[in-house]
């Protein structure tokens, strides 16, 4: 009796998902546990895995539709001792099969009609068991199923427009990013960092680093040392308004926003203050690698208190980021450019980097707002009163 494979739940008022793309076809034997079909979610995306060995007998959803906690999107009918169950034989011809009501003395005829053999043959195989087709080399491992889409509505002079459904990740990011406009009260205040100390710095010990904990030392680790130092100075950025009573926290969950295989996902980096420089750098890396998978977990991306977001990464100089719901507060990194500036009257060269800081005004002021900035600029500026674990 085949076995279905179900929607699993997948986190809290999450009721429903979306089917991505099919790892395997119908017809195809699957290993247990192996990854079959891609789940989206509004917060998230991952791989439902096949529950035991055997052949996928029949889709039941196909990319693009919806299904809900507990449906079946797939049969899948399970093989003896683990192994995937043998695709089924190809139905016999008459003319290489004797029919059990025909008597031997009716062969003989066939027998003999047979040519002789111009050259040397290698023996074919009995009747009884015939060779299997040869499976295609592309069917071995098949490609997974694009979600499905309209087809292009062509215009006048080759202009064609085509038509695809919104991911439900997309969707959600979308629903945030008005949520925060319409609801919070953002403002965004701006500073500049000269990152000479923290580039002399990366430069000098980052190979030591490297050859301690096996991953590099970037700029992000810094920023989160930062980040965290200045929170504890303005608590208003670490805080949320709950009804009518803002909510103070002791704790610093900050995230990072990266940019994924389906959109930007914001993963938190979990009581940032008690992390090491390793430690963090790790993470973001982990993060950065499982994000371009769609493997973040969905308990990975809830509950921040902060965020900062390095659009310099994609070579922005400038931007004014949005405040994440419910947070208070989101810093904007930005790309490092050599800039002249004046230092001790004189004008001089430095690598420098444009911060951004969007805040909900409704509980920041802007005191509170500048000064958080300046705060972080200071500590960037002067990485020495950081602790570097080598």
């Amino acid at each position: 009796m085949p076995v279905e494979l179900k929607i699993p739940p997948v986190g809290e008022s999450i009721t429903e998902v979306t089917i991505g793309a099919w790892r395997k076809a119908a017809g195809e034997s699957v290993a247990r546990d192996e990854e079959i079909v891609e789940l989206e979610t509004d917060k998230a995306t991952f791989d439902l895995p096949a529950p035991i060995a055997g052949v996928i007998a029949k889709i039941l959803k196909q990319s693009g539709e919806t299904a809900a906690i507990g449906e079946a999107v797939a049969l899948i009918e399970e093989s003896q001792a683990g192994e995937p169950a043998p695709a089924a034989s190809p139905p016999r011809s008459p003319a290489n099969v004797a029919s059990p009501a025909k008597s031997s003395a009716a062969q003989v005829p066939a027998k003999k009609e047979a040519p002789a053999p111009q050259a040397p043959v290698t023996k074919p195989a009995p009747a009884t068991e015939p060779v299997p087709a040869k499976r295609p080399a592309a069917a071995a491992k098949a490609a997974p199923v694009a979600p499905a889409s309209a087809p292009a509505v062509s215009n006048s002079a080759g202009r064609e427009e085509r038509v695809v459904p919104m991911s439900p990740i997309r969707r959600r990011i979308a629903e945030r990013l008005v949520e925060a406009q319409r609801d919070a009260a953002l403002l965004t205040t701006f500073n500049e960092i000269d990152m000479s100390a923290v580039v002399a710095l990366r430069k000098k010990y980052r190979d030591a680093f490297q050859a301690a904990y096996g991953v590099k030392l970037g700029f992000m680790s810094f920023f989160v040392k930062a980040v965290v130092e200045a929170l504890s100075s303005v608590p208003q950025l670490n805080a949320e308004i709950r009804g009518t009573d803002i909510v103070f926290r002791n704790y610093y969950d900050i995230g990072v926003a990266i940019g994924g295989g389906k959109g930007l996902v914001v993963p938190v980096l979990r009581n940032a203050e008690r992390l090491t420089f390793a430690e963090i750098e790790k993470n973001i890396a982990d993060f950065g690698r499982r994000a371009g998978e769609n493997k973040i977990k969905l308990e990975e991306l809830q509950g921040g208190t902060f965020t900062i977001s390095n659009g310099g990464v994609y070579g922005s100089l400038l931007s004014t980021p949005i405040v994440n719901p419910p947070q208070s507060g989101v810093l904007g990194m930005h790309t490092i450019q050599d800039r002249p500036v004046v230092r001790d009257g004189e004008i001089v060269i430095r690598p420098m980097m444009y911060v951004a800081l969007t805040y909900d005004h409704r509980i920041v002021d802007g005191r509170e707002a500048v000064s958080f900035l300046a705060r972080v600029r200071d500590i960037v500026e002067d990485p020495s009163r950081l602790l570097i674990e080598i």
